[in-house]
């Protein structure tokens, strides 16, 4: 294990890639220096329990003067490759360069080589030809992809290299790029609105004739950049992405503070797998969906004792107001009332102000998108020739904010993946049975949501019992009154105009909360679900060929991924407040 690489994978980092040129005008380069120290400095001071992280391919120029701030600020340095390393550093002609680069891979936190296309060999990559330029423009979409924030070093004008400064940027502002295609190279939705488009851009001239930066800038400007509005510089990070990091940062603390239970009662993916058929990217996957689903499910824990506690306060609430109507002789009874309000208020105010509703939701997606992501990578669904995860298009439609999940798992997914193909097949066996499994075999999704749809039908006919028995009772309660209360005594009266009250509350209080819980919905969910993997089982049963089988599988981690998606807006719709109830 590299240097350092233990401690990386403990918590969420904070990935910053650097992209610059090669050519800077040595008479700027202590300014930029400077720059660059107080932006990193900055990002450090701002998130501290965000680990701050450089990527950084230790190119000349720009990408090797961004990782000496960092060494010196003790900002650890990953240096992805885009080729076998010694194939790159034939681009370093110079012996002094050539020595500089060796000795700052020696002191990185980690060095990794990004794979080849398939259409490559090593052969294929002497400097100047068109398999080089595919290779560098890989590099930049891997640099802008798998970053929460993009250094650039840049005279701010636009060429057509491939893997060059101005298209790194203009892939992380646009989702496009000079000599790739991108149909096949990335999934993500170009019409979307992304949150991957933070460019934090520090204006340099070039050591060549023309080197002065474009018109309107000036050397050692520096401004943020996003995709909207295009065109619009910045002086501070934007309040969204501020928001997306702080919620990130918040996850790494709650990991911290939780930390110690996650051995005892968390759940794991494939926990009997070998190591050789689940590899280092796939284990981070799978470490970071243990923390989520802790997560998740201690702060659902939270939620459904507030829930229920609210509703029980409710139905207290109204006993206590119709005793004080309705008998005579009952007034401190307003005071309970009161009481029991405020009671209530406290426990929301503490549930709003530790966000333990939004916890629970944004754990829960974080977590089931790292499900999707770690059956892709186990079962090689997600080709390691390809930037496609199961981030490209999770939670896209929902609002920029949810963002800092993506942010997550384009972490979790830094490193590519090492397995031999020889360890896919059986990968693949082992993520058909375990995720999908089979019908009453107590394993897997399929038997998962046929129970949960029976459950949550199960706790609706009570619901609906309770409705119908709550409205007879009153009606009968109503005729008694009616026609014997010359006849019955004045507590008894009493009782039964207290029962004329409560009734039609509970039943009330109890709708609102299946409603809250949105059990209807979910019965349907559920029942799509357990139809989708029951489909999904018997095209696998079907399918002739292991790459047939991963189409299956890619196809039903995409509905899984929508399923989850219309999950968290259904239920982020309905926060409880108890001003309403």
């Amino acid at each position: 294990m590299a240097k350092g690489q233990a401690s990386l994978r403990a918590s969420v980092p904070l990935l910053v890639a650097v992209t610059g040129h090669r050519d800077l005008a040595a008479p700027e380069v202590p300014g930029l220096r400077e720059r660059i120290r107080t932006f990193l400095a900055g990002l450090r001071d701002a998130y501290p329990d965000l680990p701050l992280q450089l990527l950084s391919p230790l190119a000349e120029g720009g990408d090797r003067l961004a990782a000496h701030v960092a060494k010196d600020l003790g900002i650890p340095v990953l240096v992805p490759l885009p080729m076998p390393r010694d194939v790159y550093e034939q681009e370093f002609t110079d012996p002094r360069s050539l020595t500089e680069f060796r000795e700052m891979c020696a002191d990185a936190a980690e060095v990794f080589e990004l794979p080849l296309p398939p259409t490559l060999r090593p052969a294929d990559l002497a400097p100047g030809s068109e398999g080089r330029d595919l290779v560098y423009a890989r590099l930049g979409v891997y640099l802008a992809t798998h970053c929460q924030l993009l250094l650039a070093i840049w005279d701010g004008k636009g060429t057509e290299k491939p893997g060059g400064t101005s298209q790194v940027v203009r892939y992380r502002l646009e989702g496009l790029t000079a000599g790739l295609d991108l149909d096949r190279e990335r999934g993500t939705n170009l019409l979307a609105d992304s949150e991957n488009d933070l460019i934090y851009h520090i204006v340099c001239s070039r050591d060549r004739e023309d080197g002065e930066p474009a018109a309107g800038l000036a050397p050692l400007d520096a401004s943020y950049l996003v995709a909207d509005p295009p065109g619009i510089r910045l002086p501070e990070l934007p309040e969204s992405r501020r928001r997306i990091l702080e919620r990130a940062q918040e996850f790494n603390r709650d990991a911290i503070k939780y930390g110690g239970e996650f051995g005892v009662s968390g759940r794991t993916l494939l926990g009997d797998a070998p190591e050789w058929m689940i590899g280092q990217c796939a284990g981070d996957v799978r470490h970071l969906f243990e923390v989520s689903d802790w997560l998740a499910r201690h702060f659902q824990r939270r939620v459904y004792f507030m829930l229920r506690l609210t509703y029980s306060l409710a139905v207290l609430m109204g006993l206590a107001f119709i005793i004080y109507a309705d008998l005579p002789g009952h007034d401190v009874m307003i005071w309970v009332f009161l009481a029991l309000f405020a009671v209530g208020v406290t426990v929301n105010r503490i549930a709003g102000r530790r966000d333990w509703h939004r916890k629970y939701l944004d754990y829960r997606a974080l977590a089931e998108g790292l499900r999707v992501q770690f059956y892709w990578l186990v079962s090689g669904v997600s080709d390691r020739m390809q930037s496609q995860f199961a981030h490209d298009n999770f939670l896209q439609k929902q609002d920029v904010e949810l963002g800092w999940i993506r942010d997550v798992m384009r972490a979790a997914s830094l490193r590519p993946e090492t397995l031999k193909e020889t360890a896919y097949g059986p990968g693949l066996d082992a993520v058909i049975a375990e995720w999908i499994g089979a019908e009453n075999a107590g394993l897997g999704q399929i038997d998962y949501y046929r129970t949960r749809a029976t459950e949550k039908d199960a706790v609706s006919r009570v619901t609906e019992r309770i409705g119908l028995f709550c409205l007879w009772a009153g009606i009968g309660v109503t005729l008694i009154l009616a026609l014997g209360n010359r006849l019955l005594a004045d507590n008894t009266v009493n009782v039964l105009m207290v029962m004329m009250g409560m009734l039609p509350l509970i039943a009330a209080v109890r709708e609102a909360y299946a409603h809250k819980k949105a059990d209807r919905e979910l019965i349907k969910q559920y029942r799509f679900m357990h139809r989708i993997f029951r489909n999904a089982k018997l095209r696998l049963d079907r399918a002739g060929s292991e790459d047939a089988r991963r189409d299956i599988l890619r196809s039903l981690g995409e509905a899984a991924l929508g399923e989850h998606a219309e999950w968290i807006l259904m239920h982020r719709e309905r926060p409880l407040e108890h001003g309403k109830l």
